[in-house]
């Protein structure tokens, strides 16, 4: 197997890598990116199904927020990933930010959000369930009765059994569209396997998205956000299994207004995949994550207090270690390097250059499972060794 190059690939090189294919390097990292139809791929997660093997779910199409994002599936195998296939496909809404989970019975449930074009503030939860594994699902129902509630991150069991499903309210304001600016978080309830859930809001948690919990640690869970106003990776704890949080606060590690993604590992540590770059560090700004289908004019809202910050370049693309429980990353390895654009969410053009939105796992051989969003164009997966020290 042969080493990709390590520099930023072009449209062309990276539609004609998109086979699945496993490529080696001389350090032991493993490439791939994995097929797909679509020309945009983006918010790829990761997940051991319950026979070991590893799966990646993301949403595909031609942009974020049209009728043709569905959600996708592909598995790995001796010879590299499968071919995807579509889990869902409502022609009226984009659908995004898949997540999958195993319930205890064995079943292994997908959850996605379905949203009209750049409305997020108007998503609603759906959830498939499979029986098999994870080969086929069976038909898709709205979970709640929520409205706005979007998710981003997997699913873990509370103290009694509760399954805890992260997420943030996209709020409306008071004039304009959705834009980010007052959105929070909320941890999604169910007492009674997925059949019913309650929201419980994370206080003072302005800003703060994409909740991601990871597993305790001396009885004190911590989850990571995202933040907003693309300043730094924040931090609330849980000491009740993850059931209540205390107030999101800032960590050492910058943050863009880009998902991030953390696992506890064998050794206790903390692994992280981010983008380490803040607003302070870049000028580039737009109007909002859907201005190109909007039209700018239409996302302007009035809102008081901070602004989202939308336009950061998303890269480099990063692994960042900690030994206290995530109250600090001493230790950052950079992954994949290149410009970052992200003025534009456009995968046909070329014009989006973003690594985003990575997923990681842990398998029980200790190696690292990595994959993310390359220019929005592909889902690059990458294995490495753990790193020690």
């Amino acid at each position: 197997m042969s080493a990709f190059p390590q520099r930023e690939l072009t449209t062309p090189e990276i539609q004609a890598a998109m086979d699945g294919s496993l490529h080696l390097s001389p350090g032991g990292r493993v490439d791939a990116f994995l097929p797909s139809p679509m020309v945009q791929n983006h918010a790829a997660n990761l997940h051991f199904l319950p026979d070991g093997g590893l799966a990646c779910v993301w949403f595909g199409g031609t942009m974020e927020g049209m009728g043709d994002i569905s959600i996708y599936i592909s598995t790995l195998g001796p010879g590299g990933w499968s071919p995807a296939r579509r889990l869902s496909d409502d022609p009226s809404r984009s659908e995004q930010n898949p997540v999958l989970f195993n319930a205890p019975t064995g079943a292994v449930w997908l959850f996605h959000t379905s949203q009209p074009g750049g409305r997020q503030d108007e998503c609603e939860i759906m959830a498939r369930v499979s029986q098999d594994g994870g080969e086929s699902f069976g038909p898709a129902r709205r979970i709640g009765d929520f409205r706005g509630i979007f998710v981003r991150q997997p699913l873990r069991l509370g103290p009694a059994g509760e399954w805890l499903l992260p997420g943030f309210r996209c709020v409306t304001p008071a004039a304009g569209r959705w834009t980010g600016d007052i959105d929070s978080a909320v941890m999604l309830v169910s007492r009674d396997a997925g059949q019913s859930w309650q929201a419980t809001e994370v206080p003072e948690s302005l800003g703060a998205v994409h909740m991601n919990p990871v597993s305790p640690q001396g009885g004190i869970l911590p989850a990571f956000y995202r933040d907003r106003y693309a300043a730094w990776v924040k931090r609330s704890l849980s000491r009740d299994g993850g059931l209540t949080w205390s107030a999101p606060e800032p960590t050492t590690l910058p943050n863009n207004n880009s998902s991030v993604q953390a696992i506890r590992l064998a050794d206790g540590r903390i692994a992280m995949v981010l983008n380490p770059i803040s607003a302070a560090q870049s000028q580039a700004r737009r109007a909002s994550l859907y201005d190109e289908i909007e039209g700018e004019a239409e996302v302007q809202a009035v809102t008081e207090g901070p602004k989202a910050i939308w336009g950061v370049p998303r890269a480099p693309m990063a692994l960042a270690l900690s030994a206290d429980n995530g109250a600090s990353f001493p230790v950052v390895i950079e992954l994949d390097q290149g410009t970052g654009h992200a003025l534009s969410n456009n995968s046909a053009s070329g014009a989006n250059r973003e690594l985003s939105y990575p997923s990681i796992l842990q398998d029980p051989a200790g190696h690292l499972h990595i994959a993310y969003t390359y220019h929005r164009r592909a889902i690059r997966y990458v294995r490495i060794d753990c790193p020690t020290g």
